[in-house]
């Protein structure tokens, strides 16, 4: 069947499926729509708090870069201010509220915390099922706490925080899909409304490429409004038992991909243009990696031919690998680990900034 052919049979598909799911989505949303009603109506409260809280998240399922650009906040504030991360420490299997420590496992705070800890590790992190409690308990372990980043909290409005950070895909923006379970989206789209600030993430490096004016055009901001455009850079790879040994890629290297996030479009684009072959081995996002899964690494990478070859990971991945250390060391396997950092498009002087936005935010919080 030629290629095009079958990009068409596929495209069928995924909008006749969503055609089935569509009626469930309408229930879904009918349920948003009640959740919406009742913070409006004042019959379910958001708490606020005496220091700037920020919440950083998105509508629709993961994917749309979370994890860098509270990174992205942690670095830009942390020579200034007591910063903390709160997260709810998703698929982790402890309950509860926890400060995350380095020496943790990953069972215990999630993957997310643990590279937010392991990369900070004198920024307090923790995590809970309840942000509302979480905020309070952080305080309790540092009083000298002067703000709190709350990780993928759009949606949960038990807090109310003082900025609202919304992220959306340059390539899968919220305007242009459907609720659950027939797209991604965890809200209606018009849930926008209550962000202070748009971020475009997952922008082609090239600014020329990005598509500015149309994506304004379609998120339509409303005036109070900013909407910024950001995009990865990648760091040079390390080694996942001893980071202090990196490496560079090269185009005559083949790689081994493993990854267990929501979308690796981006990442596979960027690696397309450093090296000669990848080979990916993708699974669910947030997957604790078995003894099996471990196995059939180590049989793919050695039927690779080539005499220059690596497996390579990202940096939340690597916290579900860091549990299989003694089997990498024993046969030796060269597992890197690709570190990434958010840059902003369109920052020319004179021009709002992101960081901008956030630091006058901090310096006209009133408790």
């Amino acid at each position: 069947m030629p290629k095009i052919c079958r990009s068409f049979a596929r495209m069928l598909q995924q909008w006749i499926i969503r055609i089935l799911l569509w009626p469930f989505s309408i229930l879904y949303g009918l349920g948003a729509t009640l959740h919406e009603k009742l913070y409006r109506w004042g019959l379910l409260k958001a708490v606020s708090f005496n220091l700037p809280v920020i919440s950083v998240g998105n509508l629709t399922v993961g994917g749309a870069g979370k994890s860098p650009h509270i990174e992205y906040l942690v670095r830009l504030l942390k020579e200034h201010l007591e910063v903390g991360v709160l997260s709810r420490g998703y698929h982790r299997k402890s309950v509860g509220f926890k400060e995350v420590l380095p020496q943790m496992s990953v069972e215990e705070s999630g993957d997310e915390p643990l590279q937010f800890k392991r990369k900070f590790p004198d920024v307090l992190v923790a995590v809970s099922e309840s942000r509302s409690l979480g905020v309070p308990r952080m305080l309790m372990k540092r009083d000298d706490l002067q703000v709190v980043l709350l990780d993928d909290a759009f949606q949960h409005r038990a807090i109310q925080p003082g900025l609202n950070i919304l992220l959306t895909e340059h390539d899968h923006p919220f305007t242009r899909d459907l609720l659950l379970p027939a797209g991604r989206l965890r809200e209606w789209p018009s849930a926008y409304r209550r962000a202070d600030i748009i971020v475009v993430t997952k922008c082609p490096a090239d600014p020329a490429e990005v598509q500015r004016e149309a994506l304004l055009r379609e998120i339509a901001p409303l005036p109070h409004q900013r909407v910024y455009f950001s995009y990865y850079q990648y760091r040079q790879p390390y080694y996942l038992l001893d980071n202090r040994y990196v490496t560079t890629l090269e185009d005559d290297w083949e790689v081994l991909l493993i990854s267990a996030i929501a979308n690796v479009d981006y990442l596979t684009q960027y690696l397309k243009q450093q090296v000669g072959y990848i080979k990916i081995m993708e699974f669910e996002d947030h997957r604790y990696f078995s003894k099996s899964d471990i196995s059939n690494l180590k049989l793919t990478f050695d039927n690779m031919e080539a005499q220059k070859k690596i497996i390579l990971t990202t940096e939340k991945d690597a916290t579900r690998l860091d549990q299989h250390r003694q089997f990498f060391t024993e046969h030796r396997l060269p597992v890197f680990v690709l570190p990434v950092e958010v840059r902003f498009h369109f920052e020319d002087a004179g021009a709002p900034s992101f960081d901008d936005d956030v630091k006058n935010f901090l310096l006209n919080f009133k408790a």
